[in-house]
């Protein structure tokens, strides 16, 4: 049987099943509310949830229990799961732990905070942590190639897969280590992600601020320009302009980083500008704007008392999704050869320099997990801080559960 036919099946016995379990709680409970007024859909939902949970628990016990080379099939599934109690564990874990410490306000944060919401700031802490510690965790240099040791060894430390117990992640091309790297990658590429979406809400948020307030001339030419910059798709453009700034850059690599800030930060200043403009133009017709103007506020006051502070939330939230944009582009750019550039560890890169261990994926999969571990980093900071802007927006819209 082909896996579509097989869905398909699995799905119509789904639909059988829930329109028998509802059919039965009706019954059961002598027509209570419940079972009464359950949609088909629900109940497909239900015995569709309880159908995958068992699935997942199934496939679990077979990759723990299975001989070695059958299992390999399932290695992936299975520290997909192991990892995912592990993170609701220890975001568990802090919530309770922030609902205890801390400040009478940052307690009733933690209180308010939903799961997600808690995983996604201890990923963000976690993070900044490892990016700013970044030389006291890692045993090694970023770029320092360690001498007497074998380039391209796996990783998992198994000397019978070809691993070595002192570099639990393997060494990459040229003999490095891959987790100096990885833990220096997240101070470059987070950090440089970080400061380029600094530099695109300073310039977005200004312009499409001062657009709100003037008008006139002023916000059509902007606008405008914006237009024109948002009707180019974002990475090819960026693509082609770090194209062009590495002929600048010549032998200079490092300004070629310089560049890919400057570059970045402009074309995402567009969106920002957007945004901005639209926030502020909503907050520019309000009664204690006239005010302000009757009583002879400059324009200063006009943007950094009145609007900025009404404006907040809605640019929080998007600096966060801005950031996993600008850290994803920064990524992709580095794994094309013209993003952060050689000897600065980088992400993007590492899945590129170490893509050959793929070929292990079939009788090594903990082999070929090599490439995964900068891709799961990218994922696991881009999760973490959509659940936290989640959370925000939801904050600031009001909405009650």
């Amino acid at each position: 049987m082909s896996l579509w036919l097989t869905i398909i099946v699995a799905l119509v016995a789904c639909l059988a099943g829930g329109w028998v379990m509802r059919f039965a709680g009706q019954k059961a409970t002598n027509n209570a509310p419940a079972f009464r007024d359950m949609p088909l859909g629900v109940a497909f939902g239900w015995v569709l949830g309880v159908t995958l949970l068992i699935w997942v628990v199934y496939t679990y016990y077979l990759a723990r229990t299975l001989p070695q080379p059958d299992a390999n099939k399932y290695f992936f599934f299975r520290t997909a799961i192991e990892w995912f109690i592990i993170f609701a564990v220890a975001a568990w874990i802090f919530r309770v732990f922030g609902r205890l410490v801390g400040t009478a306000g940052s307690r009733k944060l933690f209180r308010q905070m939903p799961l997600t919401a808690s995983f996604g700031l201890l990923v963000i802490l976690s993070y900044a942590l490892v990016a700013i510690f970044a030389g006291i965790l890692a045993p090694y240099g970023q770029e320092q190639v360690l001498e007497g040791v074998a380039a391209n060894i796996p990783p998992g430390g198994d000397p019978a897969m070809g691993g070595n117990p002192e570099y639990p992640l393997g060494t990459d091309q040229i003999g490095r280590d891959i987790l100096s790297r990885l833990i220096y990658g997240a101070q470059n590429t987070v950090g440089i992600a970080f400061a380029t979406t600094c530099l695109a809400f300073f310039l977005g948020g200004s312009l499409g601020l001062l657009a709100a307030v003037l008008g006139g001339w002023l916000d059509q030419v902007l606008s405008r320009a914006v237009d024109v910059l948002m009707a180019i798709p974002s990475l090819i453009f960026a693509l082609l302009l770090m194209t062009i700034a590495s002929a600048w850059a010549g032998s200079e690599r490092w300004l070629l980083t310089i560049y890919m800030v400057i570059i970045i930060a402009v074309i995402d200043s567009t969106r920002v500008f957007r945004l901005a403009r639209a926030v502020g133009l909503n907050i520019v017709v309000m009664d204690y704007i006239e005010a302000a103007k009757l009583r002879g506020e400059g324009l200063s006051y006009l943007i950094f008392k009145e609007i900025l502070p009404n404006a907040t939330a809605p640019l929080l939230a998007e600096f966060g999704l801005r950031f996993c944009f600008v850290f994803l582009t920064i990524a992709s750019l580095s794994f094309l050869g013209v993003g952060i550039q050689p000897p600065l560890a980088d992400w993007g890169t590492m899945v590129r320099d170490l893509a050959q261990f793929i070929n292990f994926a079939a009788f090594a999969p903990q082999v070929a997990a090599a490439p995964l571990l900068a891709a799961g980093a990218i994922a696991l900071l881009t999760v973490g801080v959509n659940f936290v802007v989640d959370w925000m927006l939801k904050r600031s819209s009001g909405l009650k559960e």
